[in-house]
């Protein structure tokens, strides 16, 4: 008979818990579920953020939570899921980082959490109840890791990049000075 494995049961619960919070947050964005917008409603809302083109943010965003929190809590090609959610995640840091950390004054803090938890999870692995152990962790592997995390932190850096631009070029525009 097998010991029930204390860390494992911890890096489900931590796997379940996270990735449903990421999914259900992504179905807003995708299906409009849960009183979110669609990508119609997310798609105007990229593009108010400074997201160019608006609409494939849109749908970015919406997969990068809603499929990264799936295959998490499924425990599924954990690394590219963990790198896929905190890519998303660097994203909306940069929306909210303005108003400081806290979330209760509309800051960071709240996709900065999600983010370190589904990094740390692709990190770590899923553990032993998880499908990648189902499947031998054929989608688990350290080269994995490496190039989810590396793609995922280029890709995070060229959106928030071109936002950050999209928005300096904004601030500049000819007519927008004072008299």
């Amino acid at each position: 008979m097998t010991c029930i494995n204390r860390r494992d049961l911890g890096l489900l619960v931590l796997r379940v818990g996270t990735g449903a919070v990421l999914a259900a947050h992504g179905s807003q964005k995708l299906g409009g579920w849960f009183g979110g917008g669609g990508v119609e409603g997310t798609t105007a809302a990229m593009e108010a953020m400074g997201f160019h083109p608006p609409k494939h943010s849109a749908l970015a965003a919406g997969l990068g939570e809603a499929g990264g929190g799936v295959l998490l809590a499924l425990g599924l090609a954990t690394p590219a899921a963990g790198a896929a959610a905190a890519g998303t995640m660097a994203g909306a840091v940069a929306v909210h980082a303005p108003a400081g950390f806290f979330a209760m004054g509309g800051g960071y803090e709240y996709p900065a959490f999600l983010g370190f938890a589904a990094a740390a999870i692709g990190v770590t692995g899923a553990g032993r109840y998880s499908l990648d152990h189902a499947t031998g962790h054929v989608l688990d592997k350290p080269w994995v890791v490496a190039l989810a995390f590396a793609g995922s932190a280029l890709a995070a850096a060229s959106v928030v990049g071109r936002r950050a631009r999209g928005q300096a070029a904004a601030r500049s525009e000819p007519g927008d000075e004072e008299v």
